[in-house]
């Protein structure tokens, strides 16, 4: 015990700064971009629907490390992107906190559309067709009856997606690095700390993440058990 006491109080906590910085903006970004096209896919004809909740969803299914290359080639210096941002902008990707964010942006967003979308499934047809027929707009249905009935959903969505930014290590490794003070994230000061055998200091780090997690769940059901209904799809 005395042993933990000590770790605490020498304990670097860059790491966990830099995985919440890391996880909100990543969080704020698949918010709204998760809510926009998920109601925008979930209008198209099936066919089209398929394809891009494919392509969507796929950063879901494969290895996060895999997704980290390709992000690393999309944004290297030697890239047409990679050398537009930094020639045009300043703005270098690989090996910075901007590489961080974008990695667990692409990583966490397929779960913030599919909660998206799926709350957005469940709404009462019937109601979409009331606002319509009091002459209501496709703008103003969505902020007025869509959102507010599908707010459970994204709700849970936006936790889940900010526990799955804030948890990032393949991708986040392969875009960003890990630069103690800069990049090192959680997950990657958990991997280093295991590598060089100190066993003690993992677990902490482990059980501060687990409590972060376990947290965010709760919440998560918390928001969902406020509306559980069964209705229509629209």
């Amino acid at each position: 015990m005395e042993e933990v006491k000590v770790i605490l109080k020498n304990l670097d906590w860059s790491p966990l700064l830099i995985s919440l910085k890391t996880g909100i903006a990543a969080t704020v970004i698949s918010f709204f971009l998760g809510i926009y096209t998920a109601y925008r896919v979930m209008k198209t004809s099936p066919g089209k629907k398929s394809v891009l909740d494919s392509l969507l969803t796929l950063p879901l299914v494969i290895p996060p490390t895999a997704a980290g290359f390709f992000l690393l080639l999309i944004f290297s210096k030697r890239r047409p992107l990679g050398i537009f941002l930094y020639d045009t902008f300043d703005i270098k990707v690989v090996q910075s906190w901007a590489g961080c964010v974008i990695a667990a942006t692409v990583i966490a967003f397929p779960l913030m559309y599919r909660n998206a979308r799926a709350a957005f499934e469940q709404i009462d047809i019937n109601l979409i067709y009331a606002g319509r027929t009091l002459g209501m707009s496709e703008t103003r249905i969505f902020w007025r009856i869509a959102l507010p009935l599908a707010g459970p959903g994204i709700a849970s969505g936006t936790m889940l997606t900010f526990a799955r930014a804030l948890g990032e290590y393949g991708a986040t490794s392969m875009l960003a690095g890990n630069i103690p003070g800069k990049t090192g994230t959680v997950s990657q000061k958990i991997a280093m700390v295991i590598q060089d055998g100190d066993f003690l200091t993992a677990g902490i780090w482990v059980m501060i993440v687990v409590l972060i997690a376990f947290f965010i769940l709760v919440l998560m059901n918390l928001a969902a058990g406020k509306k559980n209904r069964t209705v229509k799809r629209w």
